[in-house]
């Protein structure tokens, strides 16, 4: 369950405040809503699978993902 007093921490990202991401590999495996974001009001974290590419997507929220090289 999420953490409520997360809604009242500074420095913490709003989950879902963009649609597209750029990653690095460092950043794998990566997940939705990314790290220190404030979860009170995201959905579920949910792993991202990339594709041949280097793009995924969040089943949740749309965001999108590509990996850089």
């Amino acid at each position: 369950m999420p953490n409520p007093h997360t809604a009242s921490q500074s420095g913490l990202r709003v989950p879902n405040d963009k649609n597209q991401y750029e990653v690095t590999e460092d950043e794998l495996p990566l997940h939705c809503p990314l790290p220190n974001t404030s979860l009170w009001n995201s959905h579920p974290r949910v792993y991202i699978a990339f594709d041949s590419h280097g793009r995924g997507k969040c089943p949740y929220c749309g965001a999108e993902f590509q990996l850089k090289s």
